[in-house]
């Protein structure tokens, strides 16, 4: 056991010579040995040795008259996090000075210090390397001075210092100085520094601050740096990050618009468990830019001083198990928000998708063509039978120029039971239920409950069929509660409709494996699943129902579908077996017995027809670089595609790709985009977008980016047209130090 309570351990120790000393001696070196390197950070040149120790050389001396201890010769010192080597280290048991001289090199983490000589205290953890160099594996940063002193624990001083994250003895971007203060994972400044291109100076500067962080830290994030020819102007927006505690951090956003001003924002994030967390955010702008204009229905003539801004806030807060509260709230100030902003904007930089993401959990893509923006609060209480959720909804609809006629639902409680066996018969029942309460300033607004008990009686027709037939009753009761002299006679303010509902289906399945013995695919499994769904629903009779009761179309028609799937097996090299389902599709259509008139007709569909569309879907995706889906609805009374929609995606393993996409609906859509990624050279990248609006033939977005890129450093220039504005970009990034 050492002084300070750390442990260590001896394994073995090779000698090929051994003078003076006795075993009590041996014991002494063997401990001020082990001493000689613990309670340092990798980072800090030594770290504190926890577990067995394993020390080699070819010499061991005690030295009484000056109270010293030597080991020469080769000496490897191993220990748990590392090795220490040099030609000879001693150590001076009266001021606990260590001395490594000759060859020295450290390595521990992956971390690497090397020195003519390193001397320290390893009491106080301070010392000096002369000639040294040290290499950080968690940013690839390198350091390198004539004397590196360092002071404390992560704390250096370097003298005629150079620092880079590039490879090489020729590094092709430096930073060097008179005199150099770095500390592992916050900052490092220079005096009288210059920045060098191949070890060749390219200008001057008396000071400079660079980040040298490897974990989460407060300080400066990389700044934005951009120009808009026609709606910001200059626009530069620096962040500043505060780590207030291990469970809380802030940052603050302050952002310059030459045409607009200052726009100033801030985020705060909590997590107090892995599913209790939140994220919120605020903006403000003193908008001072001169804008007239019209679109649809709203318009603006605005003059300086318009007070914008935006709030934001999504959280959860778990009570138990399956029992949860969570918020999704978005406001802005104004429906040109998103329009004015679409280019950079907060809620765009942290939209995502994926449910894993904490932290970036904005479910709208915020660009100008963003029509509404919904907030929402909910309490769920998720059993193993059941799903209790009670809900509030928040609309605003930025394509009119008042929010009084928008439809908001709060609250809506709504109850989910799972389908389960009834009694000891061979039926299945479920019931569902809602309560909502929609509300507007203008309108009709009031009370709708809403109660649905579903039957179903799923039968085995022998080996090859299923037949499932399924009734339901559907209870709706409204009760209005506005007193609008022109909504009064528009529907009755309280009453009832019940929908009656029958459906069966029937479907088979056949399928097929084929050992086809590809490269890619050794089997092939097809799968034929041909089905046939009647839907029976009566009059509901509901004229008279409020306009916020979702209506319910009658229905007395036969769907017919077959589905084609193939699956293939795949052996990797290591003789893992994977799965992949490189074909499907699905053709459908619906014959209405009598026919009906739709409440919610699209632009398209058939009117007062028996044939409905004819309904396509593909999905190809044979391998990782190449994958294709079509979604189509065919007219068939006139022959007409009425709606098509295309996406094709093409990779490569040099990482070139292309993404085109085609999107039309008769009367309404009819557009192409279009998004290359090319790998010009190793080291050059293209990246190409177009939107274009063939309903309107005009191009709504066209982009170039070009990306050099080296193995430290990366230079982006590009120019986005967007129609209303230009955008010009140029970024230049020294990995591991900033951009």
């Amino acid at each position: 056991m050492s002084p300070n309570g750390a442990s260590f351990g001896i394994r073995n120790m090779k000698f090929n010579r051994y003078a003076g000393g006795t075993g009590r001696i041996l014991f002494l070196i063997l401990l001020f040995l082990a001493l000689l390197l613990p309670a340092e950070d990798l980072s800090a040149m030594t770290r504190k040795i926890q577990g067995p120790v394993n020390i080699e050389s070819d010499f061991l001396d005690y030295r009484k008259d000056e109270d010293t201890y030597f080991a020469r010769g080769n000496v490897i010192i191993r220990f748990t996090d590392g090795v220490l080597e040099a030609d000879r280290v001693s150590l001076n048991k009266a001021t606990n000075e260590a001395l490594a001289e000759g060859h020295v090199v450290l390595k521990s983490g992956g971390d690497i210090l090397q020195g003519d000589t390193l001397r320290f205290n390893i009491e106080t953890k301070s010392g000096a390397t002369e000639n040294g160099r040290i290499f950080m594996v968690r940013n690839n940063v390198y350091l390198k001075g004539a004397r590196i002193e360092k002071e404390g624990e992560a704390h250096y001083r370097i003298f005629d210092g150079k620092v880079t994250t590039c490879d090489g003895e020729i590094p092709e971007w430096s930073i060097s100085g008179k005199e150099m203060a770095v500390t592992i994972d916050g900052y490092g400044t220079v005096k009288h520094g210059k920045f060098n291109v191949l070890d060749q100076p390219i200008f001057y500067t008396p000071y400079l601050i660079f980040p040298v962080k490897t974990t989460r830290q407060s300080g400066l994030l990389m700044p934005t740096l951009a120009y808009s020819r026609d709606k910001h102007g200059v626009d530069v927006e620096v962040p500043f990050f505060w780590e207030i505690s291990k469970n809380l951090d802030a940052t603050f956003y302050q952002r310059y618009m030459s045409k607009r001003g200052f726009k100033e924002g801030v985020e705060f994030r909590y997590m107090i468990s892995p599913d209790t967390y939140g994220t919120f955010y605020a903006d403000y702008l003193n908008d001072t830019k001169d804008i007239r204009e019209t679109s649809g229905s709203i318009k603006r003539d605005w003059h300086s001083d318009q007070q914008r801004g935006s709030f934001y806030f999504n959280s959860q807060t778990t009570f138990s198990p399956g029992f949860y509260l969570r918020t999704d709230i978005n406001k802005v100030s104004d429906n040109w928000y998103f329009k004015d902003f679409s280019s950079q904007n907060y809620y765009k930089s942290n939209y995502s998708t994926d449910p894993m993401q904490r932290f970036r959990k904005v479910s709208f893509d915020a660009d100008k063509a963003l029509n509404s923006l919904d907030s929402t609060v909910r309490m769920v209480k998720d059993e193993e039978l059941y799903n209790i959720t009670a809900l509030a909804r928040y609309t605003d609809d930025f394509r009119s120029p008042s929010n009084d006629e928008t439809l908001q639902k709060y609250p809506e409680i709504s109850l989910y039971t799972v389908r389960r066996p009834l009694l000891k018969t061979p039926l299945y029942g479920m019931v569902n239920g809602t309560y909502d309460y929609f509300y507007r300033s203008e309108g009709q607004k009031g009370h709708l409950y809403d109660v649905q008990p579903v039957v179903t009686l799923p039968v085995r027709l022998g080996r090859y069929a299923r037949f499932v037939p399924e009734f339901s009753v559907q209870q709706t009761i409204w009760d209005r509660n506005d007193h609008d002299e022109e909504n009064s006679s528009e529907g009755t303010h309280q009453g009832d409709r019940q929908v009656y509902r029958m459906e069966a289906n029937l479907n088979t399945e056949f399928s097929r494996i084929y050992s086809v013995g590809w490269k890619l695919f050794d089997k092939l499994r097809h799968v034929i699943k041909p089905e046939l769904t009647y839907a029976y629903i009566p009059d509901p009779h509901q004229d008279d129902a409020p306009d916020y009761v979702q209506r319910i179309d009658e229905t007395n028609g036969l769907t017919y579908a077959l589905t084609n799937t193939l699956t293939a097996r795949m052996k990797g090299e290591d003789g893992t077996t994977t799965y992949r389902e490189i074909l499907r599709f699905k053709v459908f259509q619906t014959y209405e017995i009598d026919k009906v008139e739709h409440y919610y007709h699209e632009v398209g569909q058939p009117e007062d027809e028996h044939f409905q569309d004819l309904n396509m879907e593909l999905n190809l995706d044979p391998c990782s670089f190449l994958s294709f889906s079509a979604r189509n609805r065919l007219n068939v009374n006139n022959g007409e595609w009425w709606k098509t929609d295309y996406d094709l995606v093409v990779r490569d393993q040099r990482g070139d790709s292309a993404h085109l996409q085609y999107r039309y609906t008769e009367d309404l859509v009819k557009e192409i985009n279009l998004r290359v990624n090319a790998k010009l050279t190793r080291d050059l990248d293209a990246l190409f977008t177009i939107k274009r609006n063939e309903q309107d033939g005009k191009d709504v977005e066209k982009s170039v980016l070009i990306k050099y890129h080296r193995q430290c450093w990366s230079v982006d220039v590009g120019f986005a047209d967007e129609g209303d504005d230009q955008r010009f970009l140029l970024s230049v990034s020294l990995y591991g130090i900033g951009n």
